[in-house]
């Protein structure tokens, strides 16, 4: 079983459904898109929630599920993966304490200050008075105003300046709600992004894979964050040694530390950070792969995504050797016009061209926000589908994607999608090519 219903939970049962161990894939909540080009039989269950946890409890008991993979934010703080541990079902995700990493930025903040994980300078503040009077005995400078609580990728509200920091303090609760109780004001670093994926047993890890995500809703990281608007894999700019001191600084001192405090961590753990000055700053963790990395990392993992689960519930993980391809990838969020705000007036419509696309070599395309009704596609989320291209270096594999991307439209030109993702790798290539 997988746990998700986006375009991560589709390149998760694609991954799953080519393992001989496996011969069906039960999503929860799932997409309508799943299913297609599968060889293994898929069932979804679109109306319940990941947070439906008696639901999936007695889902798995009836199917007598060998595995199940929680791969979404809310189900790990709901408490999905005790609640299975509890039932003897094993599980791919961390328990509750575990991911609070995710669920709680402060908390994770103030863990990363204890085990001496280099990240921002940041306050916690539990009221918009204390947050506005601090800024106003700051410097003039650029900020992040973060909700504590899970906010679907979009909780980080950068401002460039003191005035514009306090306006974002103002709008988090109408926002983000009770998510919002608790923020962080946090310094803004400058530098580039990255994201960073480990396979982890509570023990021992494995480093499986980066990417480099593009949040930001308009070309050249303009406009309002997202939940990501599509990334490249590998990114150039993680030499050897700075992974070495991304393993060492950060990855290493989160694992030790997390089972040092009684919370050990089993599952997929996603390190947000950015370079500053060649070190490597943790922006944020996540407890579960990331959308859209998950559509540029999996496909390139050799190993059998079963077994790895099994070595990862068994404590096992340091008998494998994951391997990985040599191939990159390029991922575009193709969108409903409108997102991340209101993008109800697209909802219904019908989307052209995505079967022509997925015929063209080397292209994955992986549903989210997607129904389909007698064989016809339609508009029923913000990210409505992943476009996924690989090639020989990151300039083949883009301008695969964006072939692809070019078939596809929304009736009433409202598909939205960025036109630059790995603009920082294409410039890298081209500058090292003779």
């Amino acid at each position: 079983m997988v746990v998700d219903g986006g375009g991560r939970g589709s390149v998760l049962v694609d991954k799953y459904s080519q393992s001989p161990h496996i011969n069906k894939i039960i999503a929860v909540p799932g997409n309508d898109m799943m299913q297609i080009g599968q060889k293994k039989r898929v069932e979804t269950y679109p109306r319940l929630k990941t947070t439906s946890l008696p639901e999936i409890l007695a889902i798995c008991q009836k199917e007598k599920v060998s595995l199940v993979d929680v791969a979404q934010d809310n189900a790990v703080e709901a408490g999905l993966v005790n609640a299975l541990q509890k039932m003897g079902i094993p599980v791919v995700g961390p328990t509750k304490k575990a991911g609070q990493i995710e669920w709680d930025k402060s908390w994770a903040r103030e863990f990363c200050q204890r085990q001496q994980i280099p990240q921002p300078g940041f306050k916690i503040f539990h009221s918009r008075k204390e947050g506005i009077k601090y800024l106003r005995s700051q410097p003039e400078q650029q900020w992040f105003v973060k909700a504590a609580g899970l906010a679907e990728g979009k909780g980080a509200l950068p401002a460039k300046s003191n005035k514009e920091a306090e306006k974002r303090i103002s709008e988090l609760k109408e926002r983000f709600g009770k998510r919002a109780n608790t923020y962080l004001v946090e310094k803004w670093l400058t530098g580039e992004e990255f994201s960073t994926f480990a396979f982890c047993d509570g023990n021992s890890f494995k480093i499986i894979g980066s990417a480099q995500d593009h949040k930001r809703v308009n070309d050249f990281d303009e406009g309002e964050n997202t939940g990501g608007m599509g990334c490249s894999s590998p990114p150039l700019l993680l030499t050897p040694q700075i992974m070495s001191k991304i393993e060492k600084d950060i990855i290493t001192r989160t694992i030790s530390g997390l089972k040092e405090e009684g919370r050990p961590y089993c599952g997929v753990l996603y390190l947000g950070g950015i370079m500053v000055d060649n070190n490597p700053f943790v922006i944020e963790f996540n407890a579960r792969w990331g959308d859209p990395e998950a559509q540029v990392i999996l496909p390139g993992l050799k190993n059998d995504l079963f077994e790895i689960g099994m070595a990862i519930v068994e404590g096992e993980l340091h008998k494998l050797e994951v391997k990985m391809d040599e191939k990159s990838r390029v991922v575009v969020a193709g969108t409903s016009r409108g997102y991340p705000g209101n993008y109800d007036f697209v909802k219904g419509k019908q989307i052209f061209g995505l079967d022509k696309a997925r015929k063209i070599k080397g292209i994955k395309i992986y549903g989210a926000g997607i129904k389909i009704i007698e064989g016809k596609y339609y508009a029923s989320g913000g990210r409505l589908f992943y476009v996924v291209g690989e090639g020989d270096s990151v300039i083949e594999a883009r301008q695969k994607t964006y072939e692809a991307m070019a078939a596809v439209s929304v009736e009433g030109n409202n598909l939205h999608f960025r036109t630059d993702i790995g603009f920082r790798d294409v410039e890298r290539e081209r500058n090292s090519s003779p």
